[in-house]
């Protein structure tokens, strides 16, 4: 639920991972006013989206690294202009890039949601069969009251909850090895 808690690192690594094991595995970024899997995967102004027409439908093929197929706005528009887009225009962009990407045959799509819980959720939960959700947050009371919020959307919407990671939870210092609690 909340930003900067490493949704998209942890979406990118267990892509990756299962990828890893044999899984084919697609990869989509959902949030259009903050794509970061392109530079997770360090393809920030390489990721070429090709396209191909069949049957009067345009599908954009998606870039693949390490084994997983990726999909953001991020390879589709200038990431350092604002986007200055309502909910509408938000739902159509998020439907196109599961509807008209041509992913091939996946085990697993993975989905880094943006923060919050607005229209690209509440669309995503609405038009697509999700099979469960994993909710990331850190150890803060503010990131924590998001994830209370998370869950309870999640559970109206009916998308189970397989688990919550808490990220960021300690470090080990460098000079005393002793592990602080965040």
């Amino acid at each position: 639920g909340k930003g900067g808690v490493g949704k998209s690192t942890v979406a990118s690594n267990i892509a990756a991972a299962m990828a890893q094991l044999g899984c084919r595995v697609g990869l989509l970024d959902a949030d259009v006013y903050g794509p970061s899997i392109p530079t997770m995967f360090g393809l920030e102004g390489e990721g070429e989206v090709k396209g191909f027409v069949d049957k009067d439908t345009t599908y954009m093929v998606p870039p693949v690294k390490y084994d997983v197929a990726l999909m953001s706005i991020g390879f589709l528009v200038d990431t350092e202009a604002p986007m200055i887009w309502r909910g509408p225009m938000i739902a159509s962009a998020s439907m196109q890039m599961f509807h008209n990407v041509y992913w091939g045959q996946l085990d697993y799509l993975i989905v880094d949601l943006p923060p919050g819980t607005g229209d690209i959720q509440l669309t995503i939960a609405q038009k697509i069969n999700v099979a469960g959700a994993i909710i990331v947050s850190t150890p803060q009371d503010v990131a924590l009251k998001d994830v209370i919020r998370a869950k309870k959307m999640f559970d109206k919407v009916n998308i189970p909850v397989l688990g919550l990671i808490e990220n960021m939870s300690y470090f080990i210092c460098d000079s005393c090895d002793a592990r602080h609690e965040i």
